[in-house]
């Protein structure tokens, strides 16, 4: 009759045993710490990604409130020039007050613009075509502008911080423009490759003394 085998989890030291077990524990101890300690890293994430976007939203509403005060006095200006209106029977000076009303408050409607950063692109005669910030609505020839120049802006454009909002429309110089047309030849003028009518009809005439 033969004995039975003893398993081997009976032989390991009672020692080891324990000590495997408190690392074990030690294990599991650091890894819920690290699990703890990464959900925090995660909330302070999201709410640094919160903050961000609040403040990124408040700087947006302050940048619009900001232009927003610059045109209520032009909205003013405007408001007192249409109530300064001259009538059909007014006289000179009242429309001239007018249209100077006018005018100073487009002045400062572009002035409110710049300092916005909004900026005006309108190109004078004979100025460069610039695709990124004109756009050719026509062609027309002309003779003091170079081809490809522009003639007439039809409609100013605006750029934001150097970003283009809308481009100027603008009329061209078709190619071949600006350049001066040769002048007629001279009354008398001798023509080499024009053909002489009197050769080919048979001869020509002495016309000698």
């Amino acid at each position: 009759m033969t004995d039975e085998t003893t398993p081997a989890e009976e032989n390991i030291d009672p020692v080891l045993a324990d000590a495997a077990a408190d690392e074990l524990e030690a294990l599991r101890a650091e890894n819920a710490a690290l699990k703890d300690q990464a959900m925090r890293y995660a909330a302070e994430a999201e709410n640094t990604r919160r903050r961000a976007e609040r403040e990124a939203n408040d700087a947006r509403a302050y940048a619009i409130q900001k232009f927003a005060r610059d045109l209520l006095g032009v909205a003013d200006n405007l408001s007192r020039a249409m109530a300064a209106a001259p009538t059909e029977d007014a006289d000179p000076t009242a429309v001239k007050n007018f249209v100077v009303g006018v005018q100073m408050t487009e002045k400062e409607l572009q002035a409110a613009f710049e300092r916005n950063g909004l900026k005006k692109v309108d190109p004078q005669r004979g100025e460069k075509f610039d695709p990124h910030l004109h756009q050719a609505m026509m062609e027309q020839p002309a003779d003091d502008v170079p081809g490809g120049a522009v003639i007439q802006t039809m409609q100013s454009g605006y750029e934001l911080f150097g970003r283009i909002v809308r481009p100027a429309m603008v009329v061209v110089a078709a190619k071949g423009s600006g350049q001066a047309a040769s002048p007629p030849p001279a009354a008398g003028a001798q023509q080499p490759y024009a053909a002489n009518d009197e050769d080919e009809a048979g001869g020509s005439v002495d016309t000698r003394a």
